[in-house]
């Protein structure tokens, strides 16, 4: 996050294919991915405490300004795709009693759910809508988390207003 932060110059190929030194201004708005991994999931709210608190400490962040996105698939679902939506739900929870650190969430979604190899006729027998790479949450799911999300926002949203 820090070197993303800041400006950089480096060598690098134009799209006609000159050589060229490109020049960055940095981004300011970076956040952390939690996405869960050897030690088990992090996405709870202790986790997600911790990774504020360590922002704060590692002077990335000034405290209560912390930017932390989920993931809700990879290891904080233990890679099953079933597992996403509690996830998003336990988030959810975080996120319309108050808590400012996160910023948005990965899922993992297609139309169709789960995932499918590329079959030996090549990709005329695919099935349209779901993934090849990792699997997914199909749109009935992705549907119904997004509206709790979004609930989770207005709650969010009404904790705020009510401590101005």
């Amino acid at each position: 996050m820090r070197a993303a932060a800041h400006p950089h110059h480096f060598l690098s190929v134009t799209k006609p294919g000159v050589v060229a030194i490109v020049a960055t201004e940095g981004n300011e708005d970076c956040f952390v991915i939690l996405r869960g991994g050897k030690k088990g999931t992090n996405f709870d709210e202790a986790s997600v405490k911790e990774a504020e608190a360590e922002l704060v400490k590692a002077k990335m962040m000034k405290e209560g300004e912390a930017r932390i996105m989920v993931d809700c698939s990879h290891g904080n679902s233990n890679k099953n795709h079933k597992n996403q939506p509690i996830v998003a739900a336990e988030v959810a929870r975080q996120v319309a009693n108050g808590s400012s650190a996160i910023c948005g969430l990965m899922i993992e979604s297609n139309i169709a759910e789960g995932r499918q190899n590329v079959p030996p006729e090549g990709p005329s027998g695919l099935k349209y809508g779901c993934s090849i790479t990792d699997a997914c949450i199909g749109w009935e799911d992705t549907e119904s988390v997004l509206n709790v999300l979004a609930d989770a926002v207005k709650q969010r949203r009404a904790v705020k207003a009510g401590k101005k």
